[in-house]
């Protein structure tokens, strides 16, 4: 079962229960605005108009969202971590994603975990055009978007079968993707309605795509 929600995803969280869902996997804004964000694009080698930038990334979810993101769930990944260490608890938990980049952009990205296992690096080429899996190569239609492959590692590790899964901030869908393929209910939330408009598109098409291979 899949929900997807065009909504501030503060006022969808709201409205569940507490620890109702098993795992929240996000990749919230973090703040670098505009003119970052450009950069970002062009040295991923995509048309500047290909994306909505709107406000999204102008500040950082407020104490409020996590907060939220807590109760709601019992177990948590967070991508950009580093950006949000005074909502989050310390912990020994961290991935570290290698994107095997070139150029003067960051070589890794981290996410923080609420799990107490080590600290674990998964390696995934994805530097502008180049890709890991050029034979599936993914559509960019966000700034900021993840591989598939990269939440499916994160679920494969993490997760556990029928777990419910939720990402508060679902921009590409990427981990809508990621947990259709591997057979978890999901909520995903965007309020952007660009991108979700562009998630709503995404997700058969590569869901369906996965099947063929």
């Amino acid at each position: 079962m899949m929900q997807l929600f065009n909504e501030d995803c503060l006022d969808v969280m709201r409205r569940l229960a507490d620890k109702s869902v098993d795992l929240i996997l996000t990749d919230p804004p973090y703040g670098a605005g505009f003119e970052v964000m450009k950069k970002i694009t062009v040295s991923n080698c995509a048309a500047v108009g290909d994306y909505h930038y709107g406000d999204w990334n102008n500040s950082i979810p407020g104490a409020e969202y996590f907060s939220e993101i807590m109760r709601v769930s019992k177990h948590q990944v967070i991508f950009g971590g580093n950006y949000f260490v005074e909502h989050l608890r310390n912990s020994p938990c961290w991935i570290v994603w290698d994107k095997d980049n070139s150029g003067n952009f960051a070589d890794c990205e981290l996410a923080w975990c609420s799990f107490s296992s080590a600290v674990r690096r998964f390696k995934y080429r994805w530097n502008g055009m180049l890709q890991q899996d050029m034979k599936n190569k993914e559509d960019r239609i966000h700034p900021t978007q993840k591989p598939v492959r990269l939440f499916e590692w994160i679920l494969e590790k993490y997760a556990e079968p029928g777990w419910k899964i939720m990402d508060p901030f679902l921009g590409s869908g990427s981990s809508a993707i990621a947990a259709k393929r591997l057979g978890y209910e999901f909520i995903g939330v965007e309020r952007e309605q660009s991108y979700f408009e562009a998630a709503l598109e995404r997700i058969p098409r590569e869901t369906a795509q996965q099947a063929l291979f």
